[in-house]
């Protein structure tokens, strides 16, 4: 169900997120947005940190992939190095 809401815009550019929006939300302090202008509208998008589970997906995945290019771990030192420019 849609909750709406009237807030405003300080002189520093802040927005007061209403405290029942915050918890139908479970928004807390320090949270972190994606901020989208799209025509007259600014969307807020709250950022999640990805879960462990999902960091060792990834690498899975990436490591799986390395083998299949035959990829060594000193192919893998040489290309961080020249990405550091070293």
């Amino acid at each position: 169900m849609e909750t709406v809401e009237v807030t405003s815009l300080s002189a520093e550019g802040q927005v007061l997120i209403p405290p029942r929006l915050r918890r139908q939300l479970g928004l807390a302090a320090g949270d972190k947005f994606v901020v989208v202008a799209n025509g007259d509208a600014v969307i807020l998008k709250r950022l999640h940190n990805p879960r462990l589970e999902s960091f060792e997906e990834l690498s899975r995945a990436a490591r799986r992939r390395a083998r299949e290019l035959g990829l060594t771990k000193k192919d893998l030192e040489r290309a961080i190095q020249k990405v550091r420019g070293r």
